[in-house]
């Protein structure tokens, strides 16, 4: 009897946890979708090929927030991804080196990283020096912030490639470099594109980083030497401003991120369930 009661407490105690871990989730979902799509609805197409309207005044969108999000979301890949790449297949292929041994915990730190202090950092190295904010300076940031999730997917990809695989490379005579490249990393793609992605998801929403390095445009689309939008802080500003049309187009960019996310996110789960 004893041990029914124990079995009953212990299994309503783990609904509960996983009641208690889902209910913010599901809140913060609801809460979007249902004050972000009555917005799109509402605007249709104008809401992602427009600019930001005057305070009060109808209508207006959020393309120069979208652009400057791909914009800097691109260009931070081709900033960080190679390099992370390169890193985790060095860490896996030399785990006992020096270099190894200060990388991985440097990895596992960043991962961990105040966002905000890279932005502070890209903005001494990069942002003053050049005179303004601009999108290079918001991507440089968000490749760094990028760096140890690559990274750290790349390394444990490689390892779970089983060691005989290598082995009958070299036994054939492949170079290591081949056998690397063309053999390890090529039964690893599962586990890297999923680091990518990953990667991608987490400095699409950044928003830190960017006050410090992008700087903010409203109505333009300027070069990747200029100030340039972004979702996330054109979110941060708008709910700060005390106007409701502002405030509705909040939420709808929310939504939008939200979706993008999503968009990220639920590919790289089925990647990972199926494998």
């Amino acid at each position: 009897m004893l041990r029914e009661i124990k079995n009953g407490v212990f299994l309503f105690y783990l609904l509960a946890s996983s009641v208690l871990i889902l209910l913010p989730l599901a809140h913060i979902l609801f809460s979007v979708s249902a004050n972000g799509l009555p917005v799109l609805m509402s605007r249709g197409m104008e809401f992602l090929t427009s600019t930001l309207p005057g305070p009060n005044k109808p209508g207006g969108g959020i393309f120069p927030a979208i652009f400057g999000t791909f914009t800097m979301v691109f260009l931070s890949s081709l900033i960080g991804i190679p390099l992370a790449i390169l890193a985790g297949v060095f860490i896996a292929e030399y785990p006992k080196s020096i270099i190894s041994n200060l990388a991985r915990p440097l990895m596992l730190i960043m991962l961990e990283f105040p966002t905000i202090l890279v932005g502070l950092f890209v903005m001494v190295v990069v942002v003053i020096p050049m005179g303004t904010f601009s999108a290079i300076a918001g991507a440089i940031a968000l490749a760094i912030i990028m760096l140890p999730y690559v990274t750290t997917y790349t390394e444990q990809a490689m390892r779970t490639v089983p060691e005989s695989y290598k082995e009958g490379a070299y036994a054939l005579g492949l170079k290591k470099a081949r056998v690397v490249f063309a053999i390890t990393m090529r039964l690893a793609r599962k586990g890297i594109l999923t680091g990518m992605l990953i990667g991608m998801a987490k400095v699409a929403g950044e928003t830190a980083p960017l006050i410090f390095t992008a700087g903010i445009a409203w109505r333009s689309i300027g070069g990747i030497n200029e100030p340039t939008g972004a979702i996330p802080l054109w979110i941060y500003y708008l709910v700060q401003q005390p106007y409701a049309n502002y405030h509705e187009m909040a939420w709808g960019a929310a939504f939008i991120l939200m979706l993008i996310f999503l968009a990220v996110f639920l590919p790289v789960r089925l990647m990972m369930v199926r494998s």
